[in-house]
C-alpha cells in the first residue's frame, strides 16, 4: 500500500481508504446503500487493514449513527491505534433547533456524542461536513481549535465546501493561529471534473489534502451500466440516484463508451 502525508500535516494515511456508509443501513436511505452488520463489518475492515487500508471514513448521519457505532465497536482496544478514523458533523441528526450546522452548541455536542458512538477519546480527522452560511466562520474555528487543545480531535478538515468557502476558512485560521483544514474531501469522478477547476488548483497552493468520495460517480462507473446495460435491478441507484451528483445519459453514455474501448484493449 501506498502512504501520503495528509496535506501539509505529519499524518500519513493509505492512498485508499474505506468508507462505512453502508454500516447500519439504520435509514430507509442508507439502507439502500447497504446494511452491514457488526459481522460484516468487522471483515470489511479487516479485509482493509490486511492489505495495509488505515484510514476509515464515517459521518455522525450514516445511519443516525449507526456506522460509528459499529467502527467503533469493531476496531476498540489495541487495533484503535492501527487505524486513522476519519468522522465529520453539520447535518441535522435530531429534530432540536440547533442539531445542525457549525454553531459552537452543535459542535460541541457532536464531537462529544461521536466520541462515544466510537467508543475513542480522540477522533484523528475531523470533518466539517458541508457549508453552514448561518454561523461565523471564527465562532467556528475557534471552536475547532478549542477541541484540538482539548485533545479530542488531533485534525481538522471540511468535506463539500467551494473554493471560496475553503479559501476564507484558511484565511481566519492563518489570521488567528488557529489549526487549517489539513483536507478537503469532494467529488470527483471521471462523470465529475469541476473539482479540477477551482478546488484543486487551490489544493495544490495551499497544501490541502483531498480524500474523494464517490470515484466510481454514485455508482454509475462500476462496468455494470452503459449504453447497453440499463441499471442492474439490484442496483442502489433505484433509490438514491436524484441523492447523488446529477449526470445526464447522454454525457454518462459517452463516458462509459470510451472506459469500455479502453478496457477491451
Amino acid at each position: 500500500m501506498e502512504y501520503r502525508y495528509l496535506g501539509k500535516s505529519g499524518l500519513r494515511v493509505s492512498a485508499l481508504s474505506l468508507g462505512t456508509a453502508t454500516f447500519g443501513g439504520g435509514t430507509e436511505f442508507f439502507k439502500a446503500w447497504g446494511s452491514a452488520g457488526l459481522n460484516e463489518a468487522r471483515s470489511m475492515v479487516d479485509l482493509a487493514l490486511d492489505h495495509g487500508i488505515n484510514l476509515l471514513d464515517t459521518a455522525d448521519v450514516y445511519s443516525d449513527g449507526m456506522s460509528e457505532e459499529l467502527l467503533g465497536e469493531v476496531v476498540k482496544g489495541h487495533r484503535r491505534q492501527q487505524v486513522i478514523i476519519s468522522t465529520k458533523s453539520t447535518f441535522r441528526l435530531g429534530n432540536g433547533p440547533n442539531d445542525i450546522g457549525f454553531s459552537r452548541h452543535h459542535l460541541l455536542h457532536s464531537v462529544d456524542a461521536s466520541l462515544g458512538r466510537l467508543k475513542t477519546d480522540y477522533i484523528d480527522v475531523y470533518h466539517l461536513h458541508g457549508f453552514d452560511a448561518m454561523t461565523p466562520l471564527e465562532e467556528v474555528l475557534s471552536t475547532l481549535d478549542q477541541l484540538v487543545r482539548a485533545g479530542k480531535i488531533r485534525y481538522i478538515a471540511a468535506s463539500n465546501f467551494s473554493g471560496w468557502q475553503l479559501m476564507k476558512a484558511l484565511s481566519i485560521s492563518d489570521r488567528y493561529g488557529w489549526p487549517r483544514f489539513v483536507a478537503h474531501q469532494a467529488y470527483y469522478s471521471l462523470l465529475g471534473r469541476e473539482f479540477e477547476w477551482d478546488l484543486m488548483p487551490l489544493a495544490l497552493d495551499q497544501g490541502i489534502g483531498t480524500i474523494v468520495w464517490s470515484p466510481l460517480g454514485w455508482g454509475r462507473l462500476t462496468g455494470k451500466v452503459g449504453r447497453n446495460q440499463p441499471i442492474p435491478a439490484q442496483s442502489r441507484l433505484h433509490a438514491t440516484a436524484e441523492a447523488g451528483p446529477p449526470v445526464e445519459d447522454d454525457h454518462l453514455y459517452r463516458v462509459t463508451d470510451v472506459l469500455e474501448a479502453v478496457s477491451a484493449e
